[in-house]
C-alpha cells in the first residue's frame, strides 16, 4: 500500500523529477542504500519544495545527503542552478547524480561544508534557501542568520521537517528567530 502511494505521489512531480526518483529509490533498495532511502527528501515533501521553487533560478541547499533533492530542483527546471553544502560528501552521490543525467549535474555545483557560515566565498546570492542540514536547533539559526544577508529581493527561505517531532531543532529555531510564514506539510517558507 505504501508503494502505490508513494508512486500517486510521484505522478504530481515533473516527469523528469518522478522518472529520476522511481530509478534512485530502485537503485538504492538494490544497492542496499537504506540511508538515502530514509534520509532523501520524500515525494510528498519534494511535490511542495518543487511548487515553492517555481520560476526561482539559483537555489542553495543546505544538506546535500547523495544529492537527490539538488538533482530533483535542477531536472524541475533547466534554467535553474544549484548550489548545495555538506560536510560530509556521502560516497553513493555520484551514482544518483548518473542517474539525474549530465546536463542536471552540471547545474550543481557542491561544496564540502555544513551552510552554517553562510555562502562560500561571499558570492552566490540565492533566490531560494532550502534548509534541510542538521536540523539542529542552534545550527539552524546560524545557518539562516549568516544567509539571510545575501538572499536575492523577494528570495525564500524553505525549511524542512517543521513540526516533525523526530527533529524538534528546526521549529524551535524558527521560534527563536521570530520568523512568520506560512506551512506546507513538512516545510515551513518564509518571504523575504
Amino acid at each position: 500500500m505504501a508503494a502505490l502511494r508513494r508512486n500517486a505521489i510521484l505522478l504530481r512531480l515533473p516527469p523528469r523529477v518522478a522518472l529520476f526518483y522511481s530509478r534512485a529509490r530502485r537503485a538504492a533498495a538494490r544497492s542496499g542504500d537504506d540511508w538515502s532511502l530514509r534520509s532523501a527528501t520524500g515525494p510528498e515533501s519534494l511535490v511542495v519544495l518543487l511548487r515553492i521553487a517555481r520560476g526561482r533560478r539559483r537555489v542553495a541547499e543546505i544538506g546535500t545527503g547523495t544529492a537527490w533533492t539538488a538533482a530533483a530542483l535542477a531536472l524541475a527546471d533547466h534554467e535553474r542552478r544549484v548550489l548545495t553544502l555538506d560536510p560530509r560528501v556521502r560516497p553513493e552521490r555520484e551514482r544518483y547524480l548518473e542517474l539525474a543525467g549530465r546536463d542536471a549535474a552540471s547545474r550543481i555545483e557542491f561544496v564540502a561544508a555544513g551552510g552554517e557560515d553562510g555562502p562560500p566565498n561571499g558570492g552566490w546570492q540565492p533566490d531560494m534557501l532550502f534548509v534541510d542540514g542538521s536540523h539542529d536547533r542552534e545550527l539552524t539559526v546560524r545557518t539562516f542568520r549568516n544567509w539571510q544577508p545575501a538572499l536575492g529581493p523577494g528570495a525564500i527561505v524553505a525549511f524542512h521537517d517543521f513540526g516533525n517531532p523526530a527533529y524538534p531543532g528546526v521549529t524551535e529555531a524558527i521560534r527563536e528567530l521570530r520568523l512568520e510564514g506560512g506551512v506546507v506539510g513538512d516545510v515551513f517558507v518564509w518571504r523575504s
